[in-house]
């Protein structure tokens, strides 16, 4: 049977290639007319996602673009992702042709992220129609729709709010938005500003959209996205979009659930905060003392963080004890575990784990979310201080031990180090762990995220009137 071939394109970050490959699985499982490509793209200071260790499904395939000297010759601190995303357009190029020779597939469009939106010239090569894959929330898309009608209508210099606290009327969101809370890369002088809304008037020549959310759980955001400019696409709420099968079984897997299992219901405060989660051995010590104090049993994703100026990811300690306080893991032996890397689903979605300190990554959000576990919020960069400020004021669904914390990095142009105090931290978990009415809240956002794709369920409409639209679009 001839299919219609999708062409993917994640960018390499660890929190975009997991739910690019979810939302392939879910098209391909909706109709089988459907075929999809995933061109992955490395980058060296990252994981690698070699091919053969993804999933085998039918009509799917991967194709790697292997990391070289000339992609590492790109790398700084502003321009990176565009940079990289212009190096890879003819080796995409290279790969698309080969599927338009084939005589199993029609080329029906390229599905690319959020931040590989330049590949548009790619598909229009090809004449085929783009869709661009929006993998955080839809309040962060209509933030970047009004900051970029702001500066070509006004001329609005957004660089001009850092260290403010101005507060912003942004549509999407029933509250003012202070400046806080906005994307550190959008007060950043040396050209990420400029970039990150210059992407943004690339999501214009998209045919349309694709949110990794639902309708329950940003109603206002995306009636503000379906009823406002003509110059917005399409937009496919098409979430929540997770994980779930990523539940690999190994020796430090099997140890954490087996503790886990020892573990009262709803008893212990998980500790985790993504990809990039390190922290100095100052913060680590403020932490230490605030959970022991919290009196909760605890499971820690401790992790070291990387040099200070390096592009790399956070690795795990080989002594806890070196950054830890003295006697803490004796102390607490008996009501905590403090590891490495975790297996966050697997964790996540275990009956003892009743509260999620976290970074607020969107995946981890959706996460949360989907297992009906509440979280304190500590964002770290990009986007997560929005969705923390979402998930507090607007929702209701959690608590907050700092909203506004950034990273000690380059991010929006200070390397300023924040100290998040053992009070603020002891605060967040107690109350965490004690708010009942947050918790119903969490409890009933879960039944709706997962009623969201199942017949009659939102997203699933929304997949359905998607496919039908790829089907039938033209350039």
């Amino acid at each position: 049977m001839l299919t219609s071939e999708l062409v993917f394109i994640p960018s390499p970050g660890a929190g975009h290639l997991p739910p690019t490959l979810e939302l392939a699985k879910l098209l391909l499982n909706h109709d089988q007319r459907l075929s999809v490509t995933i061109i992955i793209t490395n980058f060296s200071v990252g994981p690698k996602h070699a091919t053969e260790t993804q999933p085998s499904v039918p009509r799917l395939r991967f194709i790697d673009i292997p990391c070289d000297e000339s992609t590492m010759a790109l790398i700084s601190p502003t321009t990176f992702l565009s940079a990289f995303v212009e190096h890879h357009k003819p080796h995409v190029s290279d790969i698309v042709r080969g599927i338009t020779e084939s005589d199993t597939a029609r080329l029906a469009g390229f599905v690319v992220d959020m931040f590989c939106v330049d590949m548009i010239d790619v598909a229009n090569e090809f004449g085929v129609p783009t869709y661009t894959y929006f993998t955080s929330a839809a309040s962060s898309l209509g933030l970047m729709f009004y900051l970029l009608a702001k500066r070509d209508d006004e001329g609005f210099d957004v660089t001009e709010l850092k260290n403010s606290e101005t507060e912003l009327a942004v549509p999407g969101f029933v509250n003012p938005v202070s400046a806080k809370f906005l994307p550190g890369v959008l007060f950043d002088k040396e050209g990420g500003s400029k970039w990150f809304l210059d992407i943004t008037t690339r999501f214009r020549e998209s045919k349309g959209i694709l949110v990794n959310t639902f309708q329950d759980l940003e109603t206002h955001s995306l009636e503000n996205l379906l009823s406002s400019s003509p110059d917005i696409p399409l937009v496919f709420p098409v979430g929540p979009i997770v994980n779930l099968e990523n539940k690999k079984t190994d020796d430090k897997t099997d140890e954490i659930t087996r503790w886990l299992n020892e573990q009262p219901d709803s008893s212990v405060v998980f500790l985790c905060f993504g990809s990039m989660g390190g922290f100095d051995e100052e913060q680590v010590k403020e932490m230490a003392v605030a959970i022991e104090r919290s009196g909760h049993r605890f499971l820690w994703s401790l992790r070291r963080p990387p040099p200070k100026g390096k592009m790399e990811f956070p690795n795990d300690y080989d002594n806890f004890e070196e950054v830890l306080p003295k006697g803490f893991l004796e102390r607490t032996s008996s009501v905590g575990k403090v590891i490495g890397w975790a297996p966050q689903t697997v964790v996540l979605s275990h009956p003892s784990v009743g509260g999620f300190v976290s970074h607020c990554g969107w995946n981890s959000t959706l996460e949360s979310i989907w297992f009906g576990v509440p979280v304190a919020t500590w964002p770290l960069y990009a986007e997560q201080q929005l969705n923390a400020f979402q998930l507090v004021v607007e929702l209701g669904i959690a608590t907050e031990i700092k909203m506004d914390y950034r990273m000690s990095r380059k991010e929006g142009g200070d390397n300023e180090v924040i100290l998040v105090t053992t009070e603020e931290i002891e605060g967040g978990i107690r109350k965490l762990m004690s708010d009942e009415e947050m918790r119903k809240k969490v409890k009933d956002m879960k039944e709706k995220s997962r009623y969201a794709l199942v017949e009659g369920g939102s997203s699933l409409a929304s997949i359905g009137n998607f496919i039908d639209h790829v089907m039938n679009a033209t350039i």
